[in-house]
């Protein structure tokens, strides 16, 4: 694969930025980062000067549903996989979980193995699989259909794990609707890449802590379909911020979660909070959309990026990818841009064991780019080093 050399570039590292920066790739990897001009070896390599734009690692989504047109519990095929990573690769998300909301057991076990498929093919794009409900609280299950959202029936968790059980990354539940015998049996079946997050949960602080402690390491979407924090009960919210290792997600996209909401969660979890953009579907945005029971349109708005709900006015995820929510969480957060993008990048790389290969620009990491203006839109994505249409 032809050599590129980015030059007169803004670099964030995963740490720090360094400005008027060089860095060289090949063979899909980052090989050298310099804070001088670095000029081309041959007259073969390709020299891209970045006129002190932002150079930046490839973004990582954990939760997201759908790309610009097919939505993966719809279509749960190789096909739908491969769109939904095209669709959101074109706007800087080069590493992505596929995610599928609450549904039956045999649409969980194609999407399992369509994931499985597509990270045969990319594994460094798609590496494994989101599974979001169904065993969830049907007080907090939000836009999730009634028709689905449950406690395991018998067998279904052996079922469950029975093929593909190493594709699924995350697995999102609500641990205080399942016996001591449930949960058990989700421990012992479970790969040990998959992390169990708490979500669409009514437990209260002390059943929280109690899973936090007994080995859910995240907790999905802050604020979004759990128990919220009161005075007398802290419920998840106040369990997330008051302990000391959970890692919990957050949709910003200034619907979800007010901008101050965003803010204060940053103030107290610092490095434990990371971004994600839950999206439906990726810009542009599909107007409707039905799926048995779910049901939901998209809203515009002349403010922001629009948002849709279900037929019960409920909100039922976004309609923007996760460079969007770099720019909430700087522009209308306040968040420092160094930390927003760590939220987008490095954490999340961390958090599903891919810390030493994707995330940062340093040699021998994946060469997974992307080139921001000061107004932080993407002018260029690079994907292993292929460079890849952005969108317009």
């Amino acid at each position: 694969m032809q050599a590129i050399t980015f030059q007169n570039a803004t670099v964030f590292t995963g740490e720090s930025f360094l400005p008027g920066a060089s860095v060289r790739i090949a063979d899909g990897h980052i090989l050298e980062v310099s804070d001088t001009v670095l000029k081309a070896n041959d007259d073969g390599e390709t020299v891209v000067d970045l006129a002190g734009d932002y150079l930046i690692p490839g973004l990582i989504d954990l939760q997201l549903y759908g790309g610009s047109n097919l939505f993966l519990n719809d279509i749960p095929t190789p096909e739908t996989v491969r769109h939904i990573y095209e669709s959101h690769a074109r706007n800087g998300t080069t590493t992505l979980l596929p995610t599928i909301h609450s549904t039956s057991l045999d649409v969980m076990q194609q999407a399992m193995a369509a994931v499985q498929t597509v990270r045969a093919e990319n594994p460094y794009g798609v590496p494994g699989i989101h599974l979001e409900g169904p065993y969830f609280n049907p007080i907090k299950r939000g836009a999730h259909s009634p028709a689905f959202v449950r406690t395991p029936a018998e067998g279904e968790l052996e079922a469950l794990f029975s093929t593909n059980a190493d594709v699924v990354r995350i697995l999102t539940l609500a641990p205080e609707i399942l016996t001591p015998e449930q949960l058990a049996t989700i421990h012992r079946l479970k790969h040990a890449n998959t992390l169990l997050s708490l979500g669409h949960s009514n437990a209260t602080y002390k059943q929280a802590m109690g899973a936090f402690a007994d080995g859910f390491p995240l907790a999905t979407h802050l604020y979004n379909a759990m128990r919220g924090f009161e005075s007398r009960e802290p419920g998840i919210v106040g369990a997330i911020f008051d302990d000391q290792h959970v890692h919990s997600s957050i949709i910003a996209d200034s619907y979800h979660c007010d901008p101050a909401a965003i803010r204060i969660a940053y103030r107290l979890l610092g490095e434990r909070l990371f971004l994600i953009s839950d999206a439906l579907f990726a810009n542009p945005p599909r107007p409707d959309f039905s799926l048995g029971e779910f049901v939901v349109h998209f809203e515009p708005d002349p403010n922001g990026p629009g948002r849709y709900v279900n037929n019960e006015g409920k909100l039922a995820g976004s309609a923007i990818t996760l460079i969007d929510c770099v720019r909430v969480a700087v522009e209308q957060a306040d968040i420092p841009l160094v930390n927003a993008l760590r939220m987008a990048s490095v954490i999340p790389a961390q958090l599903i064991g891919m810390g030493s290969q994707l995330g940062r620009i340093q040699p021998n990491y994946v060469a997974n780019l992307i080139r921001l203006d000061k107004s932080l839109l993407v002018k260029g994505v690079w994907a292993s080093g292929v460079a890849i249409s952005t969108a317009r």
